[in-house]
């Protein structure tokens, strides 16, 4: 189903931007971070609330940063902190900032640095927050290597206590930590998806001989993960089988660039491409499709509707976000920074 948009607009980025993420924390409203990309100008992170009549989007507050934002992450247990991935010189580098108290200020106040993830040798790509509540440890990614860090917020302070090494695989680019083991992430790669295991952080099963760009756990099913490929757009697999995808979706007309379950309802998924379009599928993985032992046949794309496609963008999308505190709701940042929130309450019914 083609359709364009009846969002709301938030018009507030001045620049380019890739990121933008659910303030997950913020349990009182649906709540985003979105981070700018320019490479002349000051960059900025913009907190984005939608109003109390759910008519607009109202700015929270423009935080000056001194770098464009490459990767940017909400702390899952306190609204005023986020990470940040951002050129620095001629490298890149990774920081978690708090946001001050405003108090109801005209003229937003400087984020405070509460650490920096040094380290790294290679170029930093990504850093992953434990979805599911405070956790004390964060994973950041470089093209070679993964860290795991134990953070202590109020000393603000981070220290590396293992870190695993990519060995032969070309550029690690991601990744995401599984909801329901917090001892296991997925890493992606130009080739490949590898799960690691953090207490000896050592990797093991992989989806070989696959361009991943973006990766995805069910939240509500253990073992299922969403992948999106370059040659196969959008894969659903089963960790405990991975010589073939559940499912497989087309995907987008161009690079299908980021994908998102829903928080809530397990069998709705994002996707976002370098074609200007959002879809959204009913991806339903039955009881049978994720037994070990069931038979494995070829991926089935007949039983996945797309239920909607959502076209109103003149540039490359690579940020969505679902909202947390309103499970219907989600958001898309396309290139030129413009901002849409979009509500999918009439397909729920669809489930």
């Amino acid at each position: 189903m083609q359709g364009g948009s009846s969002g709301i607009v938030y018009g507030g980025l001045k620049y380019q931007a890739r990121c933008i993420a659910d303030v997950r924390a913020d349990a009182s409203s649906t709540t985003f971070l979105a981070g700018t990309l320019s490479l002349k100008e000051e960059n900025e992170v913009h907190l984005i609330r939608l109003s109390p009549a759910e008519s607009e989007l109202v700015c929270d507050g423009v935080f000056y940063h001194p770098n464009e934002i490459w990767d940017l992450k909400s702390c899952p247990f306190d609204h005023r902190v986020f990470s940040t991935v951002y050129t620095s010189g001629e490298g890149f580098g990774a920081s978690v900032w708090k946001i001050p108290e405003l108090n109801g200020q005209s003229n937003s106040p400087q984020l405070e640095q509460l650490f920096e993830l040094s380290g790294h040798t290679g170029k930093i790509r990504r850093v992953i927050w434990w979805p599911l509540g405070k956790h004390d440890k964060l994973i950041s990614i470089d093209d070679r290597n993964i860290f795991l860090w134990n953070v202590d917020m109020s000393n603000k302070s981070a220290k590396v206590i293992s870190q695993g090494s990519a060995d032969m695989l070309p550029n690690l680019s991601g990744g995401a930590w599984d909801p329901h083991n917090h001892n296991s992430i997925a890493s992606i790669s130009d080739s490949s998806l590898h799960l690691w295991d953090l207490r000896s952080m050592e990797k093991s099963s992989a989806i070989e001989h696959a361009h991943i760009r973006d990766v995805d756990y069910n939240p509500k099913k253990q073992h299922i993960i969403a992948t999106t490929e370059d040659d196969f757009g959008i894969c659903l697999w089963d960790l405990r089988m991975l010589k073939l995808p559940l499912k497989d979706l087309p995907g987008h007309s161009h690079w299908t660039w980021a994908i998102q379950h829903n928080p809530e309802y397990d069998e709705l998924l994002l996707s976002a491409g370098t074609d200007s379009t959002v879809n959204l599928w009913l991806a339903k993985v039955s009881n049978n499709d994720s037994e070990p032992n069931s038979p494995s046949g070829s991926p089935n794309r007949q039983e996945e509707p797309l239920l909607n496609s959502y076209t109103d963008y003149e540039d490359s999308i690579y940020g969505i976000a679902w909202s947390s505190h309103d499970p219907s709701l989600f958001a898309s940042l396309s290139y030129d920074g413009r901002v849409v929130l979009e509500s999918v309450k009439p397909y729920l019914q669809r489930k």
